[in-house]
């Protein structure tokens, strides 16, 4: 039995369990801690504790459950690979890290999970150890390199509190000044691994890792570790913190939306509907609704595992071309595979009844129900038909037309192992929603709305796939002549130039940390500082060592030159 199908097991039993446990927290209302004091320190005591609910044993089991399958998923996307058992260890280590960040309610072991998921997805970015893959895991480290330096300021902000536990002063410190300082590093941690406007450039290049780690990464995992530190963190953000946070994710879910209707890369497009639905997360959240966007992560996490295993298979199959131009007439080729996959879509677009729709329809009618201004309703709602938008054109592509792959293929669907995961999964996909909604509501929503906002999600859906396959079906990006659409559509395609931007900013740092190491470290310091005092220590120590080794020697000598002295100044 090889190395992917025992962690598979292992990770599939303890889902299952954590889940049953969850149902029963959740029923009973129960929350444990466990703590160990390690030290005391002037006050501060330094303690692992462990935080075991409802939200964080049903956030693990649905990681866990992902994590199995992506597993097995594995054991055939990554047949030829020669390093198997290593790439097998290092998800293990992935998923380990975001197990430590979800039971953690002190910074300290925050921060080791959330560092440990930094350094890890860099690790999985750089797998296949080529130039481009090395950019982008430079950026994607660089990028979290900023949230951990956050965390790092924040934690040493918490020792005015003389503990890390911030669970237990949320609520009592939340006007206070070092709170809030404290809450606004948080944001800006969460914005960085959450991939928010202005971090968000390392989304879509994380896609150099293999395709399960991206259905890892983009499902349950790595982004969703911002949204739910900031699920923890909600009670201090004052509101003005959450206004810039809802303006923030509202962009970030338009211009993810806009920027997959320009995209050719199968994994890119995938990505830009993950950062989409980030978005919509942190916006729900910002509006005051933690439990809606736990909800959405969830079900979020479900089928977005599942479209990124449908896409690997298609990779896999057409010999690792990505380009959606190359396909067409997928459905003939690959029916189970392709049924999945627009199973999976449908659900991301809202289809009634699938995953999706339970949350997405449900925080669309929320917003509709809250006070908030014109400008973030609109967007919201045209965020919504830019996803459609994307959805129809990805499926007009691969399902649609004639197969426009190599004269001579040999594409078959037989990749069993692979399809097994994928139907545990759209099976979730299916069921998830509507079982989630009965289990964590404890409260139903009572949406009351006229008829015309009622039915608005509806018709930008329509609308929204109405022109993505007319847009589709024209070939738009092929009937570009002036240059000022051009230039827009380079604008919009680029994700608003922030992948340039970022690269210049990180090029920039790099290259004056390494001046500064080489002029100021090895250099002047050295001079000045470690170096020379080291020098200077070593002279002062011998003279000394060879005054107080020589202490009688130098009496006598000094008695023997005091005499003489004296006899010279009597006999002048």
């Amino acid at each position: 039995m090889s190395i992917c199908v025992i962690y598979s097991f292992f990770f599939f039993i303890i889902s299952v369990s954590l889940f049953m446990m969850s149902l029963y927290f959740l029923f009973n209302d129960y929350s444990f801690f466990f703590e160990l004091e390690l030290l005391t320190l002037n006050y501060n005591s330094f303690e692992m504790v462990l935080l075991f609910d409802w939200m964080s044993m049903l956030f693990m089991s649905f990681v866990l459950m992902i994590s199995s399958m992506v597993m097995y998923y594995s054991k055939e996307y990554m047949l030829g690979d020669l390093n198997l058992n290593r790439f097998i260890m290092i998800i293990f280590m992935f998923v380990m890290s975001m197990m430590l960040m979800i039971i953690s309610p002190n910074l300290v072991s925050i921060l080791l999970g959330w560092d440990g998921l930094g350094l890890v997805s860099y690790c999985l970015v750089i797998y296949y150890q080529n130039v481009k893959s090395s950019a982008a895991g430079m950026i994607t480290a660089m990028t979290n390199r900023i949230g951990d330096v956050m965390l790092l300021m924040s934690i040493s902000w918490m020792l005015n509190y003389g503990s890390w536990n911030f669970l237990f002063y949320l609520d009592f410190y939340k006007s206070d000044y070092y709170m809030m300082i404290i809450s606004l590093m948080v944001v800006i941690a969460a914005m960085t691994k959450s991939a928010q406007i202005p971090f968000s450039s390392w989304l879509p290049a994380a896609m150099a890792a293999p395709t399960p780690v991206s259905s890892l990464v983009h499902s349950s995992t790595l982004v969703t570790a911002g949204v739910y530190l900031l699920i923890r963190f909600f009670n201090c953000l004052n509101s003005s913190i959450l206004s810039v946070l809802l303006f923030i994710g509202v962009m970030t879910m338009f211009m993810a939306g806009l920027g997959a209707n320009y995209e050719y890369d199968l994994k890119k497009i995938i990505a830009l509907s993950t950062l989409s639905q980030l978005g919509l997360m942190i916006s729900i959240l910002a509006l005051g609704d933690t439990l809606l966007a736990f909800y959405h992560l969830l079900t979020h996490a479900l089928f977005k595992a599942t479209l990124f295993m449908c896409a690997g298979n298609m990779i896999h199959t057409m010999g690792n071309f990505q380009d959606i131009r190359y396909m067409g007439n997928m459905v003939v080729q690959m029916p189970l595979t392709c049924v999945i996959f627009n199973i999976s879509n449908l659900s991301l677009c809202g289809f009634p009844f699938l995953a999706g729709f339970y949350s997405k329809d449900l925080i669309l009618e929320f917003i509709s129900m809250d006070f908030i201004n014109i400008y973030i309703y609109i967007l919201f709602f045209i965020s919504t038909g830019l996803t459609m938008m994307y959805t129809i054109r990805l499926m007009y592509y691969s399902m649609i037309g004639s197969l426009n792959f190599l004269s001579l293929n040999s594409m078959l669907e037989s990749s069993f192992i692979m399809l097994k995961s994928m139907f545990i999964l759209v099976f979730l996909v299916n069921v998830g929603g509507s079982m989630l909604s009965w289990l964590v509501m404890k409260t139903p929503y009572f949406i009351c709305l006229p008829f015309f906002m009622k039915i608005m999600a509806l018709i930008v859906t329509v609308l929204g796939g109405l022109i993505g396959y007319n847009l589709s079906k024209m070939k738009l990006s092929y009937t570009i002549k002036s240059l000022n659409n051009l230039m827009s559509s380079l604008f919009f395609s680029s994700m608003w130039n922030m992948p340039m931007l970022s690269v210049y900013f990180n090029s920039y740092v790099l290259k004056t940390g390494s001046y500064l190491y080489k002029e100021m470290d090895q250099g002047w310091y050295e001079y000045f500082g470690s170096q020379n005092l080291y020098n200077k220590y070593m002279m002062s120590s011998k003279f000394y060592q060879v005054l107080f080794s020589n202490n009688l020697k130098i009496y006598l000598i000094l008695v023997v030159a005091w005499i003489f002295m004296l006899i010279l100044f009597m006999i002048i």
